[in-house]
C-alpha cells in the first residue's frame, strides 16, 4: 500500500519547524493531535531529539501513519494512538507540549470546543500549545485565497471552516492558556502559541 501523501504537509514543514525549535525547546514530550498522514510527525521528532513525539488520530488514519513512521523511524517518534477529542477523557499521559496542524478548519465547531476543554487534563501547567492553520481576524478572512479556501471546505462539508481567531482565543483563555506568540507563516497560515497558566 502506497504511503498517504500531502503537498501541503511537504511544503509547510519547514517553516513550522523553525517555530517548534523555539517554542518546544523546554519541553520534554508532545502530543500531536489529528497527525494525518504522519508527514508532520517523521520530520519534526528527528529534529527535535529532545522531545518523545507521540501522534494520534483517528482509527482510520493511523495505518498511513504507522507507513511513515516505519519508513522513516527515530527513537523519540511513537506509534501512533487513536484519539478522539470529543471523547471525555482522552486516555494519555499529561504532556508539556501539545501541537495540531490543519485540524480546527476540518473539524465541527462543536469538536473544537470539546478540544479546548479537553486539554487542561492532557497538557502540563506550564505547557505549550501549537496551532497551525489558516484563521480569520475580525471577522474578516486575511487573503482571497482563504476566502475561496473557505468556500470549498463549506461546500465539501457544511461542518467545516476557516475558523475566527478572536472565538478560538476565547476557547483557549476558558482552559487557561495564554496567548504567547501568534506567528504569520506562509500561504496565509499562522501558527498560534499558548502556554497554559501555572
Amino acid at each position: 500500500m502506497e504511503k498517504p501523501f500531502s503537498q501541503a504537509c511537504e511544503n509547510n514543514k519547514a517553516p513550522i519547524l523553525a517555530v517548534l525549535q523555539r517554542v518546544f525547546a523546554p519541553c520534554r514530550s508532545v502530543l500531536e493531535i489529528g497527525s494525518g498522514t504522519g508527514q508532520h510527525a517523521v520530520h519534526f521528532a528527528p529534529r527535535l531529539p529532545q522531545l518523545r513525539w507521540q501522534p494520534s488520530d483517528v482509527p482510520e488514519n493511523l495505518p498511513g501513519i504507522e507507513q511513515w513512521r516505519e519508513a522513516e523511524p527515530a527513537p523519540n517518534l511513537l506509534r501512533p494512538i487513536a484519539l478522539d477529542v470529543r471523547a471525555p477523557h482522552w486516555g494519555v499521559a499529561p504532556v508539556d507540549g501539545l501541537f495540531t496542524a490543519n485540524t480546527l478548519h476540518i473539524m465541527p465547531w462543536s469538536a473544537v470546543q470539546a478540544f479546548f476543554a479537553g486539554l487542561p487534563g492532557v497538557l502540563a501547567s506550564g505547557g505549550v500549545l501549537a496551532v497551525y492553520g489558516p484563521f480569520n481576524y475580525g471577522g474578516a478572512y486575511t487573503s482571497a485565497s482563504n476566502a475561496r479556501f473557505d468556500q470549498w471546505l463549506k461546500a465539501r462539508a457544511p461542518h467545516q471552516g476557516i475558523r475566527d481567531f478572536e472565538a478560538v482565543a476565547e476557547l483557549a483563555a476558558g482552559a487557561g492558556l495564554a496567548l504567547w506568540e501568534d506567528n504569520a507563516m506562509p500561504a496565509n497560515n499562522r501558527l498560534l502559541v499558548w502556554r497554559r497558566n501555572a
